[in-house]
């Protein structure tokens, strides 16, 4: 009888998973709580075999409520699925910004590459063509200064005078190769994403990077009609042209990529053979690309050189302030629902909750949440005043540059820990587990009974087990 009672209770608890799973997937928020109000485990259950968690299919479909709930529940910010991937990634490559913003609040690790082809949440922003996404994942490294771009547009790995700017950890992180040596770069040129690749270009991407041969990729533009194959040493210009965007081709070109660089296609140790392999086998320019995959539309910007390039304007996702909002909302928090008996110190953009900051320099004040929001989703707006990348005040179109904590506003306080805990099999032994991080089980009263034991709770919604001690 045990024994059947322990295999139900586990499948009960596999149920009670999957239904989390439906929820986070569908956008059920009132499911979702429910769950997590009887058992907070179910944040930590993966799905059999992919090792999906809800916070993947959570994040896969931008249902950022959801994110943060399994977030606030004990969920693995981190956790990978089969292939690698942790749920940034998935965000990121569906372009969901909401979820991609909520998850860096959260400190998301960016580093993570999955376990196919090296990609980072980066590469998969930026294959997919996502500027906001790439902005958002940037945003411990581009400090709330006005100077800093201009740093950028140096290419100096000094700070000067800005201490939160680190130069060469910015350059190692965007350039950061996934297998073959691809960059994020590469990719957005490859898919012809103009502001994708004008977004990295501001942010100091390298035009002179080039993929490599490592023996178990080949490269992305290395298979065509003439069989140019393993093209090592292909740098994002030639990516540009083998996707045919001419615009990509001539924002590289305006930043510095070389029209003359030859990738190192073919194997130069052949020295019999090259009169018959010549075809096969020689070095290829950015045109000699572009006509191989016959692409037409970019071969007047690869001809030549011009001497008198147009004018390559800044991206509009530079957001200069959004460090500063970050910081202040990972210290204070940003879903402030605290009533306010009076209209006094009300946000003036959503009318709802305090005001917890202000605009350096204008001086105007916004809630957390609304900065936050500002500072992702302006593209392009008219600012009187202010440098590039600046965000425009809505309430008078002064340039900011970064935001300031109000004299008022508390640090939010920490809660328990939950981390710690693992979603495990459910017992039926009888014996009430000890909790030293918790005051009392993670359930909700049950005034019918006199004593319930914490591993009976985990099945909410089936019938539990008889237990003949009780």
């Amino acid at each position: 009888m045990n024994f059947f009672s322990i295999m139900g209770n586990s499948f009960g608890c596999s149920a009670s998973g999957e239904r989390l799973v439906s929820a986070a997937r569908d956008g059920d928020i009132q499911e979702a709580k429910a769950l997590l109000e009887y058992n907070r485990r179910l944040a930590k259950y993966s799905t059999f075999g992919v090792r999906n968690s809800p916070l993947h299919y959570s994040a896969a479909q931008g249902h950022h409520e959801i994110v943060s709930l399994l977030l606030e529940s004990g969920a693995d910010i981190n956790l990978r699925n089969y292939r690698g991937q942790t749920a940034l990634m998935q965000a990121g490559q569906h372009g969901h910004w909401k979820v991609v913003l909520t998850l860096m609040l959260f400190e998301a690790n960016i580093h993570r590459a999955d376990y196919l082809n090296g990609g980072t949440a980066l590469h998969l922003a930026a294959l997919n063509g996502h500027p906001r996404c790439i902005r958002l994942l940037l945003a411990d490294y581009i400090p709330s200064n006005a100077d800093c771009w201009d740093l950028l547009s140096k290419g100096s790995n000094d700070n000067g005078s800005i201490s939160e700017f680190d130069g060469s950890a910015l350059r190692e992180f965007i350039d950061r190769p996934a297998d073959g040596g691809i960059t994020a770069l590469h990719m957005a040129a490859l898919n012809g994403h103009v502001e994708s690749v004008q977004l990295l270009l501001d942010l100091g991407a390298s035009v002179n990077e080039i993929t490599v041969e490592d023996g178990t990729t080949i490269d992305l533009i290395g298979e065509s009609s003439e069989r140019v194959l393993d093209c090592a040493g292909s740098t994002a210009l030639h990516y540009a042209a083998c996707g045919g965007n001419p615009q990509c081709c001539q924002i590289l070109i305006a930043r510095g990529a070389s029209l003359t660089t030859e990738n190192a296609n073919g194997n130069d140790t052949v020295s019999s053979l090259q009169p018959v392999m010549d075809l096969y086998f020689k070095r290829w320019t950015p045109l000699m690309v572009a006509r191989s995959w016959h692409r037409n539309e970019p071969e007047a910007i690869l001809i030549t050189q011009q001497e008198n390039q147009s004018q390559i304007y800044s991206s509009p996702y530079l957001s200069i302030p959004f460090m500063s909002i970050v910081k202040i909302a990972r210290e204070c928090g940003w879903r402030n629902n605290d009533s306010l008996p009076t209209c006094d110190d009300t946000c003036v953009v959503c009318l709802e909750t305090k005001c917890t900051v202000a605009a350096e320099g204008c001086g105007h004040e916004f809630c957390t949440r609304c900065a936050l929001y500002l500072c992702s989703t302006i593209c392009i707006s008219t600012v009187a005043q202010g440098p590039t990348g600046s965000v425009a005040c809505p309430l008078c179109r002064h340039g900011i540059i970064s935001f300031l904590k109000l004299p008022g506003t508390k640090p939010m306080v920490k809660a328990i820990s939950r981390t710690s805990f693992s979603l495990s099999f459910c017992t039926c032994t009888g014996e009430e587990p000890d909790f030293p991080s918790l005051k009392t089980p993670l359930r909700k009263p049950d005034f019918q009974s006199t004593k319930v034991y914490p591993s009976f709770i985990f099945v909410p919604f089936c019938k539990l087990p008889q237990v003949s001690h009780l």
